[in-house]
């Protein structure tokens, strides 16, 4: 790929108390990212000093600079949003450094919104530590979505050919029957059908929905939402021509192995579908935000303070994310 053409990737930089930089740092080492795509991470300079020496990280060097017009396409970049030091107590929760946190998200949407990037990759944060006046949010997907004005957004957990959506996401449990409605999963299974096809390029992509009750409501003796909203639907999408099934009883359906002959699976639940893709896929999973008008992938793990400063935090999920956000950006640019 030619250096001019290499798509710039902004990095945010999650919780600074958190593995984030260290994830970051250890996923850049990789010498193929910067042969791929132009980093640059969102925060600051002194941030990763700190942590490249606390983790005797020695060949890890990058260019500095405060305008993103400055980036050097040769190199790792770290866009240095703020000047002071930021006290780092390594593991521990803590309300100052989330204002850092969302500084970061809040200038790489900016970025790429306006098209100034090509991708956003969001280290993890401290959904509660970031939460402010400009942050309200239950975590990055929502604020993005909202950010960019998009219709409607889905979270898409992601690991090569296993793709599994959720229809509600960041709710309390007792909120999701209420939001089970036709509307509200079509829009989602829209979003889906799409993203595969454009951001995958899969031409005719083939689509499971899970039943939101066990057994998938035993035809009617274990609630009746599948059989009164989830199939009717289903059957819709067929007569439109789409390679669309179910709903599936989610135990069976993961424990045979159906899911391996499906391009996309749509959750009715955050843990419904969550559990089973981070038990089959932990270390490689990736979460894309799908319905965006900008590419924007993140590590599907979290801030694991258990982990920081020990040098033993896991890198995988984190470069997963960089080179999916690389793929998506090739795969909409062919679609076009």
């Amino acid at each position: 790929m030619e250096e001019e053409k290499k798509p710039v990737v902004a990095i945010t930089i999650g919780d600074v108390n958190s593995i984030a930089p260290e994830v970051i740092i250890k996923s850049l080492e990789d010498s193929r990212v910067l042969k791929m795509m132009t980093p640059v991470v969102y925060g600051s300079g002194k941030v990763l000093s700190y942590y490249r020496k606390a983790l005797n990280i020695r060949d890890f060097n990058y260019f500095q600079l405060k305008k993103l017009e400055d980036l050097d396409q040769r190199k790792l970049n770290v866009l240095n949003l703020w000047d002071e030091t930021v006290n780092i107590t390594m593991g521990e929760a803590d309300k100052e450094v989330g204002k850092y946190a969302f500084q970061s998200i809040k200038q790489a949407t900016e970025d790429a919104i306006e098209k100034r990037v090509d991708a956003i990759v969001t280290a993890p944060i401290n959904k509660h530590t970031i939460q402010s006046d400009e942050f309200k949010f239950a975590g990055h997907t929502e604020y993005l979505a909202q950010t960019a004005k998009a219709k409607d957004s889905l979270m898409l957990l992601v690991d090569g050919s296993l793709r599994v959506g959720v229809v509600t996401g960041h709710i309390p449990i007792k909120e999701v029957s209420q939001q089970i409605t036709k509307e509200k999963i079509e829009s989602k299974l829209a979003i889906m059908e799409r993203s595969l096809r454009v951001d995958f390029g899969i031409s005719k992509p083939k689509i499971a929905l899970l039943g939101l009750n066990p057994h998938a409501g035993d035809n009617g003796v274990i609630g009746n939402e599948d059989d009164e909203i989830i199939k009717p639907l289903v059957n819709e999408w067929k007569e439109k021509g789409k390679l669309v099934y179910g709903p599936f009883p989610s135990d069976g359906f993961f424990g045979n192995g159906t899911f391996k002959k499906f391009d996309g699976i749509l959750a009715m639940y955050h843990d419904q579908g969550l559990i089973p893709f981070k038990t089959l896929a932990f270390a490689n999973g990736v979460n894309y935000t799908a319905g965006l008008p900008f590419v924007r992938t993140s590590p599907d793990h979290g801030t694991a303070y258990d982990l920081c400063g020990k040098n033993e935090a896991d890198e995988t999920s984190m470069r997963q994310a960089l080179f999916l956000a690389l793929d998506i950006i090739k795969n909409r640019k062919e679609y076009s």
